[in-house]
Formats: C-alpha cells, sequence, structure tokens
C-alpha cells in the first residue's frame, strides 16, 4: 500500500521543514493554550541553525495583561520555579521527554508539585515584550526545542492526495 507511506513521509517532511524533529510534535493538537482567550503568537518560533546560535526558541504569546492567570498545556511535574538572570520562569516535565518552560511567570509551586492540564501555575509578570505583556512559552523535546504551537494547533500542511 503506497498510500499510507506517501501520506507518512509527507508528514514527517512538514514537520522537518516545520523546524521541529518529526517525532517531537503530535499529529494533532493535544495541549492546551497557557492563556485564555487563545491568545495570539506575537513572535513566532525561530530556532537557531546550531545550538550555541542566537534564535527564539519558543513563541510569545499575547498581548494580555500584567498578573494574567498562566495555565498547564497537559499534566506535568514542576521541575523548575525560579529566577533565570532577571525574571522568574517555571518549567513543567510531561514526560516522553517533553518539557515546557514560560516566563516571566511568578509561581506559589514548587519543584516535584504535580498540576494538571488547564490548571492555573502562576501569574504573568511585566517585562518580556516591550509594548505589552506577554508570555514566553517553550517547549524542549530531549535537548531539542520544538515549536509550542504543534502542541496546541494542527500544523500539518494541506497535501491534496490522490483520489485513486
Amino acid at each position: 500500500m503506497a498510500f499510507p507511506k506517501l501520506l507518512a513521509s509527507t508528514i514527517i517532511a512538514a514537520s522537518i521543514l516545520a523546524g521541529a524533529p518529526a517525532a517531537a510534535a503530535p499529529a494533532t493538537a493535544s495541549w492546551s493554550w497557557p492563556l485564555s482567550p487563545k491568545p495570539s503568537a506575537l513572535r513566532l518560533f525561530d530556532p537557531p541553525d546550531k545550538p550555541w546560535l542566537s534564535g527564539h526558541r519558543g513563541v510569545d504569546l499575547g498581548p494580555t495583561s500584567d498578573g494574567a492567570p498562566v495555565t498547564a498545556p497537559s499534566d506535568g511535574v514542576v521541575t523548575f520555579a525560579g529566577v533565570v538572570v532577571d525574571r522568574p520562569v517555571l518549567t513543567l516535565d510531561h514526560g516522553d521527554g517533553l518539557r515546557s518552560s514560560f516566563e516571566p511567570v511568578t509561581s506559589g509551586l514548587k519543584e516535584g508539585d504535580t498540576v494538571h492540564k488547564g490548571q492555573v501555575i502562576g501569574s504573568l509578570e511585566p517585562g518580556h515584550c516591550r509594548n505589552s505583556s506577554c508570555l514566553h512559552w517553550g517547549v524542549r523535546s530531549g535537548d531539542d526545542y520544538v515549536n509550542p504551537l504543534g502542541f496546541v494547533e494542527d500544523m500539518r500542511p494541506s497535501v491534496l492526495l490522490p483520489l485513486h
């Protein structure tokens, strides 16, 4: 059967072209947005060509207001809650090698706390976007940064398939 192989090859190629390892992004969106209502993507995922080069390893979501509640996009466990450089950061481990991080977010959660999809995990602080409040959301699969939008939207391109 050539049809399933063609479809699978197309999906894998589309994932690679989108800048994410094929296995890292789910075939359909299964997480929820960390802000409500559904935010706009103010700055998109733009991974560097090499791990040590500059790039944008997540997405900036907003605009929203300071103090806006940030929710867990999926079940997980807190692996970090603290300050990095000058911003409060919260990191969740979702299993299967997937970790998400949120900044600038203050939270009463601590390392080891379990969270559930949709649960408020903290509040947005000012300081990330210059002209408005926004949330920087990053996702890693193993050591690789992947596009967080692939977990909340079906980002596969439309593909025309033969009728036969």
